[in-house]
């Protein structure tokens, strides 16, 4: 088969949730794997080749759902992919099913359905090991007999059974087995051809006896608008109003019907213990999911994990800088005498490279974890948790991820949101997520904390105050979403259904393979952003350049030197050697000089005047303006305008001194510090609620559109504005200066 041999056949692997289904996908293809995103939508494709022998096919692995009745954007790619409807990618020649045999008929529901859109199928019966541990038998000829198809036992996790199913798959290519679609009641039928003929009159027809059922049992389904049937309501209605006068309901028969077939289908196949008490899952379920112990060890887990999270973290992410000095200093002497294309390889490409790089550390150990929960079965149990908390604003326990996850990076929390079937409710957790305190925050909070809080009050208040800034976002998020979902989406209280899945031992290939996705989605989806954010910054800081701002500082800092020098000869003669402290400190101080002269400082000095009210002066303006790319730039920026260079960190005792001692020139502060208390609570609020993060702002706008993008930068920034004023002025009203 020469076309097969130029094309390899296309397998759909289709399954639920917590099946094993990744696991599996990773079995049967390795490193030969792909990820990117389906066109025309967000959702993520994960496809890759399975080879054996001679024989090689592309496996396509759809994301995990429960039902065709696709609500959510990954259930509808998936029902859009198994019909051949996007475009862009060819309908499989065969669909591999994987379903739990610790849970078989809730499993067969989407088999079945799966069964009615007429391709090849292959059963995966994964957890086989699982089942024969708790006592489950099956008989497996006798099921594959009654289904028609192909029934395979595995277990992902060691390879078990996977030869087999490799084999059962070269099978099914082409004219495999069918299984055998379910039997209706002659009134859906008569529904389902009445369906037909509407459909014809208003478009012309085309859609399968599969798809007019989804039509008529989904409460609201989206091949309608696919089909471009834009009066498909009424007809739907009419039909929905005969089935009913026959005594079946419309959105339950489904359900009832393909269940009644699977319990007759099991019969006698499937045989489970007798029940004696309670497992010991169950008993460790009544403590997790306790409404008071399980909270507190939830609480207690967190604290785990995040400080975990900060402490792992630090000492890569101080290797990644010192690598980044490295390279700094090996291209140097290369690029001296070129100042234009030095400061743009330097402080622009070396700097957005390594601004993308220090996040991997914290991304990859917080996925880590996450994994582990997820593998373990505990994140389903926190999300139970998280449901009773959520419910008041409008979300459910499915929010409860994406917002974890965003405590590291609102870049992988975004992305996390596309398990939430509700659009509206997904949307409100995606617009949420970047108020919670990621870890690009923390430098701004070391710094101002160091500097102001604990000098003044101590470290027992200083740990206080760094301990309220993380959970601030969260605080004022649940308001947020209360008022959008008020005034803004109008939700109805959110359903939430979840599975338990049973306890397991994590995989540490699965985990690690795991974490290489997710660092590789931030590289890829961020990273270019952050990238190209870091060089129009650079753009904006370097120019205009005037020669004379160099001429005049270097005046300027000669005459003010003098007089502790001995004379302008003996500092002239000083700044001869590029390697004194006096060269450092004229170069710091030029540095300074272009800042406030760049297109950047400019701008900063003309919008001061808003940020006066919460206490800041045109340096911190410039500050927040030069983090947008990332929030904690704001540290080398301030150590620049203070004439320190931008190789400082939050923890610089020069720059804490520098921001001290930085009086007011002018103004009704004149000779005032311009860094309080007061001030410091300011930019540490302004920056707990704004968004000030390129990547953020360009994957909302990927996972939604621009215009929400902008709605959430504007709001954030808005918010955050309005936090900042109040923290100075009830600050500086309550406790002066």
């Amino acid at each position: 088969m020469s076309a097969v041999a130029t094309h390899p056949p296309v397998i759909a692997v289709l399954g639920n949730p917590n099946t094993g289904k990744s696991t599996l996908f990773n079995r049967l293809t390795g490193t030969r794997q792909r990820v990117g995103n389906y066109p025309g939508v967000t959702v993520e494709r994960k496809s890759g080749r399975l080879r054996a022998g001679g024989w090689e096919a592309e496996l396509v692995d759809l994301p995990g759902t429960y039902s065709l009745a696709a609500v959510s954007p990954d259930e509808r790619v998936a029902v859009d992919v198994l019909g051949g409807h996007l475009p862009g990618t060819p309908r499989p020649d065969a669909v591999l099913c994987v379903v739990d045999a610790t849970n078989l008929s809730r499993n067969l529901f989407l088999v079945s359905q799966a069964a009615d859109l007429g391709l090849p199928l292959v059963i995966a019966l994964n957890f086989s090991d699982s089942a024969a541990r708790q006592g489950v038998r099956i008989d497996i000829a006798a099921l594959s007999s009654r289904l028609g198809v192909p029934v395979i036992p595995t277990t992902a996790t060691s390879g078990d059974g996977v030869p087999e199913l490799q084999h059962a798959l070269e099978q099914a290519v082409g004219n495999g087995p069918r299984m055998r679609p379910s039997v209706w009641p002659g009134p859906v039928d008569d529904a389902v051809a009445e369906l037909r003929q509407a459909c014809e009159r208003a478009v012309g027809g085309g859609l399968s006896d599969a798809e007019l059922r989804r039509i008529l049992f989904d409460v609201d389904s989206a091949i309608p608008e696919r089909v471009g049937w834009d009066g498909a309501e009424p007809s739907v209605a009419a039909v929905r109003e005969k089935l009913r006068a026959s005594n079946i309901h419309p959105f339950a028969v489904e359900t009832m019907h393909r269940y009644g077939e699977i319990d007759r289908l099991l019969d006698g196949v499937m045989v489970r213990p007798e029940r004696q008490g309670n497992t010991r899952a169950e008993s460790i379920d009544a403590l997790l999911t306790h409404r008071v112990w399980g909270l507190a060890l939830f609480a207690a887990l967190m604290y785990l994990v995040f400080q975990s999270v900060y402490s792992w973290a630090g000492p890569l992410m101080d290797g990644i800088d010192e690598l980044k000095g490295w390279v700094k200093a090996a291209l140097t002497p290369a690029l001296q005498g070129m100042p234009v294309l030095e400061s743009l390889v330097l402080d622009g490409v070396v700097e957005g490279v390594g601004a993308v790089l220090v996040f991997v550390p914290q991304i990859a150990i917080l996925f880590a974890f996450i994994s582990l929960l997820e593998d373990t079965g505990y994140m389903a149990r926190a999300a139970f948790l998280m449901d009773r908390l959520l419910a008041w604003c409008g979300l459910n326990g499915k929010s409860f991820v994406p917002l974890l996850s965003s405590y590291a990076c609102a870049v992988p929390g975004v992305l996390a949101t596309r398990t939430i079937e509700d659009p509206r409710a997904r949307l409100l957790t995606i617009l949420i997520a970047p108020l919670m305190s990621c870890s690009a925050r923390l430098p701004v909070y070391v710094l101002m904390i160091g500097a102001f809080i604990a000098p003044i009050h101590g470290p027992w208040v200083a740990g206080a105050v760094l301990f309220g800034m993380h959970f601030l976002g969260l605080l004022v998020a649940m308001p947020v979403a209360w008022l959008l979902n008020r005034f803004v989406f109008r939700m109805p209280a959110q359903p939430f259904l979840l599975e338990m899945p049973p306890y397991r031992i994590p995989r540490l290939r699965d985990v690690l393979w795991r974490i290489w996705e997710r660092v590789r989605e931030f590289l890829v989806r961020a990273g270019t952003v952050i990238f190209a954010v870091t060089i129009l910054l650079w753009v904006l800081l370097y120019f205009p350049r005037p020669a004379s701002v160099e001429e005049l500082t270097r005046a300027q800092f000669v005459a003010s030197a003098a007089e502790d020098a001995g004379g302008e000869a003996a500092v002239l003669e000083a700044l001869q050697d590029p390697d004194s402290e006096l060269s450092a400190t004229l170069d710091h101080r030029v540095q300074s000089a272009y800042v406030e002269q760049s297109l950047l400082g400019r701008t900063g000095r003309f919008i001061q005047p808003v940020f006066a009210p919460a206490g800041f002066d045109w340096k911190i303006t410039v500050g927040v303006l030069a983090s947008f790319p990332a929030r904690e730039v704001i540290v080398a920026t301030l150590g620049i305008i203070h004439s320190l260079g931008g190789d400082v960190d939050e923890e610089s005792g020069d720059l804490r001194s520098a921001l001290a001692s930085q009086m007011w020139g002018s103004g009704p502060l004149a000779g005032r510090p311009v860094y309080t208390v007061p001030v410091a609570v300011a930019v540490m609020v302004f920056f707990a609620l704004c968004l000030q993060c390129g990547a953020t702002v360009a994957v909302i706008a990927k996972e939604s559109n621009w215009r929400w993008a902008t709605f959430a930068f504007v709001y954030m920034t808005a918010l955050a504005w309005l936090g900042a004023v109040l923290a100075y002025q009830l600050g500086t009203r309550w406790f002066g200066t």
